[in-house]
């Protein structure tokens, strides 16, 4: 007869899989469709039972916290080199890029960074570890003369709801647009500024921005 253990492995077995399962499911819902995603639907992309899900994760909020504590680590080895960038201007503008294009593809991110889930300590710990290295990057900026002085650390934060919001208007015509008005808020940022930056971005067409509103002749494309 095959002892208890023996029988159990393949069972712990199988729940580690859906558990890898669940979270795959989870980081691929949450970046498609933010933090607003059910359970449910998380179990069906995963191809699991709801039930599954929810004796892996008996609660959204615990889900959210194995996926994003990781991402959060991510975005805060990305500002860590940043701040340490021997051009101060150069590491801010890795800050402000980075941190906007890792939001614009997970939107989940970016519902922790800017809404009420990321008040939760874990998340809160890493915003508190997070912010410093921002400020620092910007202190250093403004001392090269490169940053104006009065941009604070609030500015940023609301330049990446500009630049993410660009993104969901226009991400099936033009997806990386968003980094046209990048260039043209670092113009904006800059002191020492002599001339008008080349935009990488040409500006969207008028059929692409009527596209983008949901209307005109490409709106169902």
């Amino acid at each position: 007869m095959t002892a208890p253990a023996e029988r159990s492995r393949p069972l712990r077995a199988d729940a580690e899989r859906n558990r890898r399962r669940i979270l795959t499911a989870a980081r691929e819902v949450f970046a498609r469709r933010g933090l607003d995603a059910g359970l449910d639907e998380i179990a069906r992309h995963a191809g699991v039972g709801t039930g599954t899900v929810y004796r892996r994760f008996p609660e959204k909020s615990l889900l959210i916290e194995a996926l994003f504590e990781d991402r959060l680590d991510q975005m805060f080895a990305f500002v860590e080199a940043a701040a340490t960038h021997p051009d101060p201007w150069e590491g801010l503008v890795e800050i402000l890029e980075s941190v906007t294009r890792m939001q614009i593809e997970d939107r989940g991110l970016k519902d922790v960074i800017f809404s009420g889930v990321g008040d939760k300590e874990v998340f809160r710990e890493r915003r508190e570890r997070f912010l410093p290295l921002v400020e620092q990057t910007m202190d250093r900026a403004k001392a090269a003369g490169v940053l104006r002085a009065d941009v604070g650390l609030t500015d940023l934060g609301a330049l990446q709801v500009m630049l993410t919001t660009v993104a969901d208007f226009s991400p099936a015509t033009r997806p990386e647009v968003w980094r046209r008005y990048l260039q043209i808020l670092l113009d904006g940022l800059r002191a020492d500024r002599a001339g008008s930056t080349s935009l990488l971005q040409p500006a969207l067409t008028l059929d692409e921005f009527e596209a983008a509103c949901g209307r005109g002749k490409h709106a169902g494309a």
